[in-house]
Order: C-alpha cells, then sequence, then structure tokens
C-alpha cells in the first residue's frame, strides 16, 4: 500500500534500556516519604537509618541503578529484602518487602524490578524501607536522599 506525502508513519520502538550509571527512585513518584533518615526513634542504631516509603503492599519496587544482587530473602527484623552492591560501592537495601523478583548474583540496573513492597519483618504497616550503606554490614548507613541527590534522583 503506498502513502502519500507527509504521511509519517513510526515503527515501534524496543523500550530503552537504561545507561550502566543511571539513577532512578526505588518506588513510584506517586509514594510519599513518611519517615526520614537519621530521625531519633527506637531503631537499634537509636536513629532511622533510611527513608520509609508509603506504599500499599504490592507496589513494585526497582533497583535505582546498576549492580550485583548480595541478599535475596530473610533479613532479620528487616523481613524480606534485598542488598544490591552499586556499582560505585555502596551496598543498598530495600526492606519490608512482601514478594522478591531477584536471585542472589544477579547483575540489575537503574527501573529492574526486585520485587513487591509489604510489610515483612518488624513494621507497623506496608511501606519500603530503602537504606544506603557505605558497607554492607549495618550501622554505616549514609544519607539516601543525598545519594540519590549526587546521582540526579530526588525523592524528597
Amino acid at each position: 500500500m503506498a502513502h502519500e506525502a507527509g504521511d509519517a508513519r513510526e515503527e515501534p520502538q524496543e523500550p530503552s534500556t537504561p545507561a550502566a550509571d543511571d539513577y532512578t527512585r526505588p518506588i513510584s513518584s506517586a509514594a510519599p516519604v513518611t519517615a526520614g533518615w537519621g530521625v531519633p526513634g527506637g531503631w537499634a542504631a537509636g536513629h532511622h537509618t533510611g527513608v520509609d516509603f508509603a506504599a500499599s503492599p504490592g507496589t513494585v519496587v526497582r533497583s535505582v541503578g546498576t549492580g550485583r544482587v548480595e541478599l535475596a530473602g530473610e533479613a532479620g527484623s528487616y523481613g524480606k529484602a534485598v542488598i544490591v552492591h552499586m556499582k560505585d560501592g555502596k551496598h543498598v537495601l530495600f526492606a519490608h518487602l512482601s514478594k522478591i523478583t531477584v536471585r542472589l548474583g544477579r547483575v540489575v540496573r537503574a527501573n529492574t524490578v526486585l520485587g513487591e513492597s509489604g510489610n515483612s519483618g518488624r513494621s507497623t504497616g506496608p511501606h519500603l524501607h530503602f537504606e544506603v550503606r557505605a558497607e554492607r554490614g549495618y550501622g554505616t548507613e549514609v544519607d539516601p536522599v543525598t545519594y540519590l541527590a549526587r546521582h540526579g534522583v530526588r525523592i524528597a
């Protein structure tokens, strides 16, 4: 079939794959921050070690950037959790999940689905706890808002 002049038809395009240095939010922009980093409280560290996003159970949780999955399973008070060792050396924790969809050792990029938000572990309601650590172990956390801002992502 011949196309008339000016008939611009576009071919379907594949979804873009994020570049290795791209970063994104861990959860939909509709999910508000309900607890900030460093707030004093009854946590083991004496302060909140991450950022909490309000999210209904089953809300998709995504990797914020490129890295390798170091934990995909139960993590004590964090419930079902995923830790990604990022390309920049930081360790990012996604906690209180209802479902995990990645396996240990998998390389992920920004927007890779890691699982779904939930209320597992020691939690007072459904949400995503998002934490950034200088090292894998507890007690090495850094401000996740600043971390993502340095990579061009605003979450608060």
